[in-house]
């Protein structure tokens, strides 16, 4: 009991300060590889804590559910944390951490977050909102499906289950459907994150703008809530990519040893995904609006015959 403690603990602890790192991480390479100085890898503290100590407006519109909607999108992306293995292959909720937890439980804090948006009765909330639901729409099926394809080979759908059965495997990256799957989950990662192709994090043109556009109205504490639970999202989806395709690195052993060295390799795995972004990022320009859904669609393509493939191969 003791151990599960202290893995919960040890693992939320990295969960809510990896997050913010890696976001600055990705600001900061992404600002050196187009020859800017950009800000530093520490900034997003910097944001968080400022907000944090700011008061707030909250329109006079607004119910019960725009002040719950920041509380519900950290909550949700915080227990999803706790369900996918990190350094080793056990999660302090792995008891809960199947698939079908993790989608919907993403998808509970997306809804109340574009619940927000429109809770104000703001055209540009309404409008952003409309958006974030349209990409879900295909985003989380084919989430699903890239998942689906690795739960297969482990014969169940609990993430520490999966994991200490790919980390007994050999390398089966070269697979065709691991191959697929894993261009599926990543396209999703992107769109699930706001990147670009699909949206620009630091953009605030209403044309364009998506997860902006419902986070308009808030301010203060409620918006450190709501982009420190984005950076957590953030690092579960690539947690679970690099987790799920690449497990080096994790051990079904409990020592310091095995946390050392899984934590040295969690993070340098973090860092090529991150990398790899940053390069997606600066060669590819913006999606017009209605250019995403068929990008999507090639992920749901691709999930789909990963999950083809498993059952031919």
């Amino acid at each position: 009991m003791t151990e599960v403690f202290i893995n919960s603990g040890l693992q939320l602890v990295l969960l809510l300060l990896v997050a913010p790192l890696l976001s600055g991480t990705i600001k900061t390479l992404k600002a050196r590889l187009q020859t800017r100085r950009g800000p530093g890898i520490l900034q997003s503290y910097r944001d968080i804590f400022k907000l944090l100590r700011k008061g707030m407006v909250i329109p006079e519109t607004a119910s019960w559910i725009f002040s719950a909607a920041p509380y519900m999108v950290f909550g949700t992306a915080t227990l999803v944390g706790l369900m996918i293995p990190m350094t080793t292959t056990h999660a302090p909720l792995s008891l809960f951490g199947g698939v079908l937890a993790v989608v919907y439980l993403l998808a509970l804090g997306r809804f109340f977050l574009a619940l927000g948006g429109l809770d104000t009765g703001s055209s540009f909330g309404g409008l952003g909102s409309s958006r974030e639901m349209t990409i879900s729409a295909i985003a989380e099926p084919a989430m699903m499906l890239a998942i689906f394809t690795v739960a297969l080979g482990a014969n169940s759908t609990n993430l520490s289950e999966m994991a200490k059965i790919a980390v007994t495997q050999s390398w089966r990256f070269l697979a065709p459907s691991q191959m697929l799957a894993f261009a599926a989950l990543f396209i999703v990662l992107i769109a699930e994150t706001g990147r670009l192709p699909v949206d620009n994090p630091a953009t605030h043109l209403e044309l364009t703008m998506i997860h902006e556009a419902m986070v308009l109205e808030y301010s203060g504490p409620y918006l450190a809530l709501i982009e420190w639970g984005a950076s957590i999202k953030q690092l579960v989806l690539m947690t679970l990519l690099v987790n799920t395709f690449f497990p080096f690195g994790l051990s079904s052993a409990w020592t310091v040893q095995a946390v050392g060295l899984g934590l040295v390799f969690y993070l340098a795995k973090l860092l090529l995904l991150a990398c790899l972004i940053v390069l997606v990022e600066t060669s590819n320009a913006k999606l017009r609006l209605f250019r995403v859904p068929e990008l999507l669609m090639v992920a749901f393509i691709l999930g789909a015959l990963a999950l083809i493939s498993t059952f031919l191969f």
